[in-house]
C-alpha cells in the first residue's frame, strides 16, 4: 500500500506492520504498534535513533529503543499490578494522515479508545501523534479531552539516543534544573552530565534543549509544554536483566526523554488539548 511518493506500508517477519519512510530529506520506520518510531536518518546523516541489536520486534511487546510512547502514566503506577509506563506503547494505533511536501513527511495515529481498559483511563479523551520528518524529526503528542470533567496525566516520549561511547558522552543544558534519583533528592544539576554508572535522573525546572555530545557529533534535543525530562543509561548490572538488551549495549546508548513528570503534570480542561513536543537533530 502507497501512501505518497515516499510512504510505503511494510511488515516484518513477525507480522508488525510499520511505515517505511524513503523520502529526498530522510529515511524512517514507525511501527503502527505503540505508534514507535525506530529510526530516523537525515539524509547523509547517521540514524538519530538507537535499537538493540536484540530486539525480536514481537506482538504485543514495546521495541527496545527509538521512542516508545509511556501514556498515560510514566514510571510504576501507584497500582504495581498495572503496566509500567502505561499500554499506549503496547497497543496498534491507528493511521489517520500521510502528507508529503518538499518540506517534510507528516505521519499522524491515534490510539483507539474502544481498546482501552476503562480501569486503567476511564476519561472521554482522544490521544493522537503526528511525526513531522524533515532534516530533523519533530514528535507531537496530543490529549484532547473530549468530557465534562479535566484529568491530568503523566507521560514521556523515551527516545533512545545512540552513541559510540558512552564514557565519552555527556549531555549539556541541565545546568540549573533540580532532579531525583532513585527516589533521593531534590539535587541541583550544576555542570555537565557524564556517565560512570548507572543513572536515572528525573529533572523538573529544565531548560527546553538540551545537547548530547557525542564522539560521533552532537545532537540537539528540544522540548515543547515539558518543563520535565529524564535521563537514563542501565550501565552494567541492570543491563543484564534487561529483556532485548545486549549485556554491553549499555555502551552505545542513552534516553533523554521529553516528558510531564512529578510537578510537571499535564492537567487538560474539558474541550482543551495538550501537546507535548520534542524536536531532535544533528548540529
Amino acid at each position: 500500500m502507497e501512501f505518497s511518493d515516499s510512504v510505503k506500508l511494510a511488515r516484518t517477519d513477525t507480522g508488525l506492520e510499520y511505515f517505511e519512510v524513503n523520502s529526498p530529506l530522510c529515511q524512517a520506520k514507525i511501527f503502527l504498534q505503540g505508534a514507535q518510531i525506530t529510526e530516523f536518518i537525515p539524509n547523509g546523516k547517521s540514524d538519530l535513533l538507537w535499537v538493540s541489536a536484540d530486539e525480536d520486534y514481537q506482538e504485543g511487546k514495546s521495541v527496545r529503543g527509538g521512542i516508545p510512547i509511556c501514556w498515560p502514566w510514566f514510571g510504576v503506577h501507584e497500582n504495581p499490578e498495572w503496566p509500567a509506563h502505561g499500554f499506549a506503547r503496547k497497543i496498534v494505533w491507528r493511521a489517520e494522515k500521510v502528507t508529503e511536501t518538499s518540506e517534510a513527511v507528516r505521519i499522524s495515529l491515534s490510539l483507539p479508545m474502544m481498546q482501552v481498559d476503562k480501569q486503567y483511563w476511564p476519561h472521554e479523551s482522544k490521544l493522537e501523534v503526528e511525526f513531522i520528518l524533515s532534516e530533523q524529526l519533530e514528535v507531537r503528542l496530543t490529549n484532547t479531552n473530549l468530557g465534562q470533567s479535566p484529568f491530568s496525566l503523566t507521560q514521556a516520549l523515551h527516545t533512545y539516543f545512540p552513541t559510540s561511547n558512552i564514557k565519552d558522552t555527556t549531555v549539556d543544558g541541565l545546568q540549573g534544573a533540580k532532579y531525583i534519583e532513585f527516589g533521593q533528592g531534590p539535587f541541583d544539576q550544576s555542570e555537565l552530565v557524564g556517565f560512570a554508572r548507572e543513572t536515572d535522573m528525573v529533572y523538573t525546572q529544565a531548560a527546553p534543549v538540551q545537547n548530547i555530545h557525542t564522539p560521533d557529533g552532537t545532537i540537539e534535543v528540544g522540548r515543547e509544554n515539558s518543563t520535565s525530562c529524564v535521563l537514563w543509561n542501565p550501565w552494567i548490572d541492570k543491563s543484564k536483566r534487561l529483556s532485548n538488551f545486549q549485556d554491553e549495549e549499555y555502551l552505545s546508548m542513552l534516553c533523554l526523554e521529553a516528558a510531564n513528570v512529578l510537578e510537571d503534570v499535564a492537567t487538560v480542561e474539558p474541550g482543551q488539548s495538550h501537546t507535548l513536543t520534542t524536536t531532535i537533530r544533528w548540529r
